[in-house]
């Protein structure tokens, strides 16, 4: 992976994390146990530290930074979809980050929530555990029901799982010139899209 000093300061990751070689990390990064960093992420510790804690994933083309001496944390089993970016915020345990969202400086987002994609989140928000968040700008819709908070927590098992099958059998290779006999099969995982909500949602605010 292309891993960068600066200013002394050397990034760290965990032995079990996986951290994809497409994926950047500069300066004061810390990569937890079990973690997960998909393609062409990038994550610059050059003005704050970026902490990804234990079973977290960052997917891929998603960008991580902050302000000088700020921190940008993703909790333990949270969840950063496809190109969301992340700057100077927290990211609580086992919260969700949907693809393509934005996260300003000094938002909190509590523990389980969710985000939906193309969320724009204010600077300075502080968002309540275990509720919807959506639109640009976002607000809060409403409470997630309990399958959706066990959908979500199945979708980050499932990138756990990932982090495994990666360090046991990612490896570059030359593609075929067409498909072989025979050809193997990749694991099923009992994960499905997001439930449909749509036309039975309102803002809590209104």
């Amino acid at each position: 992976m292309p891993c960068y000093a600066i200013d002394g300061v050397i990034p760290v990751v965990h032995p079990s994390a996986h951290v994809h070689p497409t994926a950047v990390l500069i300066g004061d990064v810390h990569i937890g146990p079990g973690a997960y960093i998909g393609p062409n992420a990038s994550l610059r510790g050059d003005f704050g530290r970026i902490e990804i804690h234990e079973g977290a994933n960052v997917q891929d083309c998603c960008v991580l930074h902050g302000f000088p001496r700020k921190l940008c944390v993703v909790e333990r089993d949270g969840h950063v979809g496809h190109g969301a970016i992340l700057h100077g915020c927290r990211v609580g345990e086992g919260a969700l980050v949907g693809m393509n969202a934005v996260l300003m400086d000094e938002v909190v987002l509590g523990a389980r929530a969710i985000v939906a994609a193309h969320a724009f989140v204010a600077a300075g928000q502080q968002l309540p555990a275990e509720h919807l968040i959506v639109g640009s700008p976002a607000k809060v819709l409403r409470p997630l029901r309990a399958e959706e908070i066990a959908w979500k927590a199945a979708g980050t098992a499932t990138y756990q799982q990932l982090t495994k099958r990666c360090l046991e059998s990612l490896r570059e290779v030359q593609p075929l010139a067409e498909a072989e006999p025979n050809r193997p099969q990749l694991p099923v995982f009992e994960v499905a899209p997001k439930l449909e909500t749509a036309g039975r949602d309102k803002p809590v605010d209104g």
